[in-house]
């Protein structure tokens, strides 16, 4: 798509909403030659379809849609089903983007000139295996803070109840007291405030104790799939487990979605940001990128630095060296992610998958 003639292509940009689609589309120079809204159904997605084929006659189409894992997916499936060129497009803040105001119809148009900007457009991510991999995590993590949110009510509940029944419980572990709740029953005779207590405490032992059982269930899906995704990957890398391998993967998705390993240090937020001005040659820490990604890279580095040899001999050399320890940590981060990438590259089972 990229080596057709500028003044031939025309751009559709995509602006996703829940319940409505803004696309504007535009010459290969980002000028403005149509817009329209439809509703975000699957009749607006053929009509809008059929109305970009029609305003573009025989130009070729560059589909630029924001969202394509959140409200522009069902738009961008329906587009790649019916062999368009879909690109992602983001729809982070940036300084300057809303100069022009802010409605649906400029920020169609912003899609369509951000996608003309861009030296490699971004591909979408992969449906199949990695879209069921990514709703177990959904699912887990949901489980999970529901759990704590449990134990946190638990524990302020617990506070203002009887002394007896609040040293009895305080001193034991957090799953051995949503055990011990959950099987409180309410002494006889009890006044209503006394009983209330003792109902509250059981549900939210029950609550604490399904929600761990469903979390554990949904990591061994993970680990499962993960092992099927990238055979041998957990077993393989060190201070790598099912958990962070799997974000590794959502990140990834496929092998050439992301083009170079400094990419995928952009991606994940490891790769330093030049700074520098007339004088003034630094560096300093990059924020962006994916945060999960991040984290999953954090917490493989720590377990590294704890009982990897060769990581535990680096560090030593790089302390010896005058390095603090978060300065060696982000270094590991960013050998991590050049490194990660250089082996799901090479993995046979990372080649896309349907759309």
């Amino acid at each position: 798509m990229r080596g057709t003639n500028d003044t031939d292509l025309v751009v559709a940009g995509v602006d996703t909403h829940l319940d409505s689609l803004t696309v504007a589309l535009c010459d290969g120079r980002g000028r403005l030659v149509a817009q329209l809204q439809v509703p975000a159904t699957a009749a607006g997605y053929a009509r809008l379809l059929a109305w970009a084929r029609a305003q573009a006659g025989n130009a070729p189409i560059a589909w630029a849609v924001e969202g394509t894992r959140h409200y522009g997916l069902g738009l961008a499936r329906h587009l790649a089903a019916a062999g368009e060129h879909v690109e992602e497009i983001d729809a982070s803040k940036h300084a300057g983007k809303r100069r022009a105001g802010k409605s649906d119809p400029i920020d169609a148009v912003r899609a369509a000139r951000e996608l003309l900007a861009r030296p490699r457009p971004a591909q979408m991510r992969c449906d199949g295996d990695r879209e069921a991999l990514r709703l177990l995590m959904v699912d887990r993590d949901n489980a999970v803070a529901s759990a704590k949110s449990a134990r946190t009510v638990l524990a302020s509940v617990l506070v203002t109840a009887p002394a007896p029944l609040r040293e009895r419980l305080a001193r034991l572990s957090r799953d051995r007291r949503a055990r011990e709740c959950a099987m409180l029953a309410c002494p006889h005779r009890a006044d209503r405030q006394t009983r209330v207590l003792y109902q509250t405490l059981a549900r939210l032992g029950q609550r604490i104790i399904v929600l761990s059982r469903v979390a554990a269930d949904l990591e061994k899906q993970i680990t499962v799939l993960v092992e099927d995704l990238a055979p041998g990957l957990v077993a393989t890398e060190p201070g790598l487990g099912a958990l962070t391998a799997a974000q590794v993967l959502l990140s990834f998705s496929h092998a050439g979605r992301i083009h170079s390993e400094a990419a995928f240090g952009m991606l994940s937020g490891t790769a330093p940001v030049p700074v520098s001005s007339g004088r003034t040659d630094r560096h300093r820490l990059n924020r962006l990128g994916d945060r999960q990604l991040n984290r999953a890279l954090q917490v493989i580095a720590v377990s590294r630095m704890r009982s990897h040899p060769a990581t535990l001999a680096y560090v030593q050399r790089r302390r010896a060296e005058g390095k603090t320890d978060r300065e060696i940590r982000r270094c590991i981060k960013r050998y991590l992610a050049r490194h990660l990438y250089r082996v799901l590259t090479r993995q046979p089972s990372m080649t896309p998958q349907t759309t």
